[in-house]
């Protein structure tokens, strides 16, 4: 390497900390006032996230307030943070929460007069390859539904906003120029500033031992200088949130773990740099001969000034680096493909310090910023600043009420986008606290999607290890939870995926292919398990398919008496009054009649029920269950999902091989639909069997004692060789449920979504006299019409083996009008055409007239696609299909 520096490093300028470039401006809170003997709201972290939740709480109108740091407000990792707000974020939320920081940051001066160092200078993303560039013009499409102004540019043009960037080897990129950056230090204290003249207290130097509970609700705090009585708390602690969340009587399971973060920073030019200038400067030294020999003190960041002399910040995902300007200089960090977790146990430190500079480390980026970034060779290097960060274990920030302590609100674990997401989560934090549930779906982020198990120090040590690589599926932490039939589906080319930690097959691999090339194909494209997943599916419709689902979160539910029922009548939505042995589909709704739950209940006698529910909502839904249930009743609620094996048997043979299996017949006469039974299947008693397979298929869903289910599965697997059995995946599933139009609870339904705008008026009890959750919402909507409505979408003109494929999240146009998104996609092996699901907005109502009167699109990474939309499914298609087949083959 040839790069070299313009003067020897060892002659840098002592740059002041933190603390001494703010001590003016926070010379009051140094002194130590007592603390209040109680308060509304207590929140743990002075950084930018414990400050945008007090501002937030004090603009919807709590004022009681206390907010407390172990150290110096903002002196954790918000004041090593590079301070750029992008809106680029690959879920739509995450995009919401960016956009509003941006927002709040740009008028934050203003309202407090406390400068920010808010400066607009937009962000450009470079695509090195056609599947990065793709990617990009994936984001596009979803920020444009939002109204964020951003566009994919050419090479030349990227240098032209850039001079000093080397463009040869990119193939284009993408421009975001409302994104910006600003000082989080001082973001912090503006915020700070604004809650304390509404009221709130905040007080430094205060150590948080742990939360003190009473009857499972937070009831105070014991601080190192005195407890004080709360009704709320709020754990934004950062990488000390895992620790303080252990600390209580009752613990929180707070998934992340904190790694080393290396940035490098550079003096100015030697002269200012002219806009669309290159840097043309000789070095004095060699700048691998600094790096190695230099000892660069090791200082701490103060406030950023915002002097730019270009014009945008940099992102090079395929580099995996970043660059921005800093003080007339450069900026530059990144991630890592091998990661340093740090501090894998205690709190030991008081404040966050820059750690040991790790120059061998930091080489892979430094050689891709120098590739990126020829010119840095004229700059000198002012050090090598290593700080800590924490991450979660699917690089999504933690968020919401605690599932075993009421009142316990959480904001964590920020994967390095804390600067961009703290305004909007915050934002949303606060409004969960104040009204009972955010504006907007947060589940991907909710701190429910997650379970104790995944909460082991080493599990997240290893996870955070992969986090930052960009990959479809993780490697580590895997076989958490399996299924007794792992191994054996394993031995039969199962390639599996993970749930909530469960391990699930997505297809399996016949004799004879490629494992390693399948397991590598990673395509915007047409996938090369097609047609296996083809041949699962066409087995499911002719033949018969078994998938394990034992991930499925169940649930048994009963009461001594008669009060297992009442108190189910009013949870779910749907009437439960069924004879012993029917399954209900239902759900459980929220005040605004949008799903918290989709599920199926299934009457096992007068006052026991056993409930079904989708993987990931195992925390989230016992978790409403226990808050929904009235105090004092003798309700009995127990999670047996690790008790019972799931196998799926769809097909239209399927009731052949049970037959055989049960000496049991199993027509429709014996054996109607959506119906249990308890019997024996082979030598095994107990199994309870269904008539239902979540995919519309004709088959039966099995529940099998763990202790039974090789055996069982051995016995099915035996004896369907007649009818010609096969193992199925996920994948096959998913195909059948969308073409169906099933809508699957976390893709489709949210706690946003009322039955009303998804077809499933009929699974609601409101003319039956009974109340429940959210009837007061459903009756109002009843009358009023809906807004948006739940619709399935046949992609016309798409060309399965050249066009790019939909996955999620993609632009619906309605007579070229943005109408709504995807929420869900798949290939219709029937249909021979791609089905999206999504949702259809507009001025209310929105009836069936308005959406048969449409002509749709639906825009796939920039490119629109013509489809045909329908509010039912295609059972009709199928059918003509079939007959057409039928008559040309002569039947």
């Amino acid at each position: 390497m040839h790069a070299r520096l313009l003067a020897d490093f060892r002659s840098h300028i002592r740059w002041r900390g933190w603390r001494c470039v703010c001590a003016q401006q926070r010379s009051a809170s140094t002194e130590v006032q007592p603390l209040p003997p109680r308060a509304q709201v207590v929140i743990c972290g002075g950084g930018i996230m414990g400050a945008s939740v007090a501002y937030h709480l004090t603009k919807l109108g709590w004022h009681d307030i206390l907010l407390l740091e172990q150290g110096r407000l903002g002196a954790g990792s918000t004041r090593f943070c590079a301070g750029a707000v992008s809106t680029v974020k690959h879920i739509s939320i995450e995009t919401e929460m960016a956009e509003y920081s941006n927002k709040l940051y740009q008028q934050l001066e203003a309202e407090t007069g406390v400068p920010t160092g808010y400066t607009r200078a937009g962000t450009i993303l470079l695509a090195q390859t056609q599947d990065r560039l793709i990617s990009l013009r994936r984001i596009v499409s979803r920020l444009r539904m939002k109204g964020i102004p951003c566009e994919i540019i050419t090479p030349k043009r990227v240098g032209e906003l850039h001079p000093l960037i080397n463009i040869h080897d990119l193939v284009g990129a993408m421009y975001v120029p409302e994104d910006a950056v600003v000082s989080t230090s001082d973001v912090t204290l503006a915020m700070v500033t604004a809650a304390r003249s509404k009221g709130a207290q905040v007080h430094e130097l205060t150590t948080v031992n742990h939360v003190l509970v009473e009857k499972g609700h937070v009831s105070g705090v014991d601080t190192d200088r005195g407890q004080v009585e709360c009704e709320y708390f709020v754990n934004c602690a950062g990488q000390w949130a895992y620790e303080l969340g252990l600390s209580n009587e009752e613990p929180v399971s707070i998934p992340l773990h904190a790694c080393e973060h290396f940035y490098l920073l550079t003096r100015p030019l030697a002269t200012p740099l002219r806009e669309g200038t290159p840097s043309m400067y000789s070095p004095h030294r060699s700048f691998l001969t600094q790096v190695r020999s230099s000892a660069v003190p090791s200082g701490i960041i103060g406030n950023i000034s915002h002097s730019c002399f270009l014009s945008s910040a940099v992102v090079d995902p395929d580099g995996r680096i970043y660059i921005r300007n800093w003080q007339g200089g450069i900026l530059s960090g990144g991630f890592e493909k091998n990661p340093k977790p740090i501090f894998t146990e205690g709190r030991n430190q008081l404040e966050i310090q820059n750690l040991q500079e790790d120059w061998d480390h930091f080489e892979p980026l430094l050689s891709a910023l120098l590739r990126r970034m020829p010119s840095l060779e004229a700059l000198e290097i002012l050090r090598l600043v290593n700080c800590p960060e924490s991450f979660t274990p699917d690089m999504r920030c933690v968020m919401g009420e605690s599932p075993t302590l009421c009142k316990y609100f959480v904001l964590a674990g920020m994967n390095s986008q804390g600067c961009s997401l703290g305004g909007g989560a915050g934002r949303f934090l606060a409004e969960w606290m104040v009204h009972g549930y955010p504006q907007d779906n947060v589940w991907p982020l909710d701190i429910k999607r997650f379970g104790a198990l995944q909460s082991s120090r080493t599990f997240l040590r290893h996870r955070v290890m992969e986090v930052m690589l960009p990959r479809w599926d993780f490697q580590t932490g895997r076989q958490l939870r399996t299924s007794p039939l792992y191994d054996r589906l394993d031995t039969q080319g199962a390639r599996w995926m993970e749930k909530h930690g469960f391990e699930r097959a997505k297809y399996f691999v016949p004799p004879g292919k490629d494992l390693l090339a399948l397991d590598q194909s990673k395509t915007f494209y047409k996938p090369d398990w097609f047609d296996i997943v083809g041949s699962e599916v066409k087995c499911c419709k002719e033949a018969v398919c078994v998938i394990d689902m034992s991930s499925f979160t169940k649930f048994e539910i009963s009461s001594p008496g008669d009060q297992a029922l009442d108190i189910l009548q009013y949870l779910f939505s749907n009437d439960l009054d069924v004879p012993v042995g029917h399954i209900v589909h239902t759900g459980m709704l929220n005040e605004r009649g949008g799903y918290e739950n989709d599920c199926s209940m299934v009457r096992l006698n007068k006052r026991r029920f056993f409930m079904i529910s989708p993987t990931d909502q195992q925390v989230h839904c016992w978790s409403w269950l226990k808050q929904h249930m009235p105090s004092d009743s003798d309700l009995l609620l127990e999670d047996v999902t690790w008790k019972y094996t799931a196998l799926n048997l769809i097909g239209p043979r399927a009731m052949d091989v049970l037959s055989e299996l049960s000496y049991t017949p199993m027509t429709p006469d014996h054996f109607p639909s959506m119906f249990c039974k308890e019997m024996s299947v082979g030598y095994a008693n107990g199994i309870r069997v269904m008539s239902m397979t979540h995919t519309g298929e004709p088959g039966f869903t099995l529940y099998i004692p763990i202790e039974y289910a090789l055996h069982v599965y051995n016995e099915i697997i035996s004896v369907g060789q007649k009818y010609g059995i096969r193992n199925a995946g996920y994948y096959a599933l998913r195909s059948l449920r969308i073409e169906k139009f099933f809508a699957f609870w976390g893709q489709d339904l949210d706690a946003f979504t009322t039955p009303m705008e998804c077809g499933r008026e009929f699974r609601v009890k409101l003319d039956k006299g009974y109340d429940f959750i959210g009837r007061d919402a459903l009756l109002q909507q009843r009358e009023e019409g809906i807004s948006k409505r739940f619709t399935m979408f046949i992609l016309e003109d798409h060309d399965t083996d050249l066009d790019l494929w939909p996955w999620w999240g993609e632009p619906i146009y309605r007579n070229g009008e943005l109408v709504g998104k995807t929420t869900s996609s798949a290939y219709s092996y029937t249909l021979g055409r791609h089905v999206c699901l999504g949702f259809i907005n507009g001025q209310n109502p929105v009836t069936p007239e308005f959406i048969n009167r449409g002509q749709y699109e639906i825009e796939i990474a920039g490119q629109r696609f013509q489809a045909k939309a329908k509010l039912y499914p295609f059972s009709s298609l199928f059918t003509q299909r079939r007959r057409k087949e039928d008559l040309e083959m002569g039947y």
